[in-house]
């Protein structure tokens, strides 16, 4: 049932497979509200939350891959508010973060968490059409950063915006006097606006882009795939604020 996005946001709950997201979402604070195992599995230590051993092929029936691990827990779902990031700009230091416009892979959102963590994001924002961050892919994908760095559903790039973020976007070719991702003033409070793949920055939010930056590249592909692009920038923003 969890599979689909509808039931995790009625429900309230994703499932996390493998005992180090287990691990890593005890970590990060989370609520796990029940752990499954296999018979020959350990449970997660750290957690007080009721523990199930499942009978044989059963986890094999409810995993979303072929080969699951033999771990799974029900965790609680939750998202970051707007005021997050608002602390973020208003406080001390120079913090970015990503709005994805329409990204819609999960694959690509989970690299991106991970790289958005791991240089120091301020948050990342899903925009609308973007694929849900509590997708089984995702979490996976996302190597544990899900629950390390602020996730914002159900806000705009206005609202983004409007908290002080100057706002900056991608584009994968020399467009609207886009500059050089290496010769773009990158400093104070930055958001940056990584488009579909298949679409781009959407008509809509364009108007309310500062500035256009791009990744030059020597080779004939015409673009970079979403998440290589998003690794770059987040490391280059980063090394720059050191």
């Amino acid at each position: 049932m969890l599979a689909r996005r509808s039931a995790r946001i009625e429900e309230g709950l994703f499932v996390v497979e493998g005992a180090v997201l287990i691990s890593e979402a005890l970590r990060g604070g989370w609520d796990v509200l029940a752990q499954y195992r296999t018979a020959g599995a350990s449970t997660v230590g750290g957690c007080e939350a009721d523990d199930f051993v499942l009978g044989e092929g059963v986890l094999e029936r409810v995993a979303s891959t072929e080969s699951p691990q033999p771990n799974m827990a029900l965790v609680s779902r939750r998202t970051a508010s707007l005021a997050k990031l608002e602390v973020a700009a208003t406080g001390v230091g120079s913090p970015w973060v990503l709005f994805l416009d329409a990204v819609s892979d999960p694959g690509n959102l989970g690299t991106i968490l991970r790289s958005a963590e791991a240089m120091g994001a301020a948050g990342v924002v899903l925009g609308s059409g973007s694929v849900d961050a509590f997708n089984p892919k995702v979490v996976r994908a996302s190597a544990g950063a899900l629950f390390h760095v602020p996730v914002v559903e159900g806000v705009t790039l206005g609202d983004v915006k409007a908290l002080g973020y100057r706002v900056l976007a991608t584009s994968s070719h020399d467009q609207s006097n886009s500059q050089s991702l290496v010769d773009a003033n990158l400093d104070g409070a930055v958001c940056v606006v990584l488009g579909s793949e298949a679409h781009g920055v959407s008509e809509a939010s364009a108007p309310l882009v500062d500035g256009w930056v791009r990744i030059d590249h020597a080779g004939r592909a015409e673009s970079l795939n979403v998440a290589m692009a998003a690794t770059i920038i987040n490391y280059e923003i980063s090394r720059r604020r050191k």
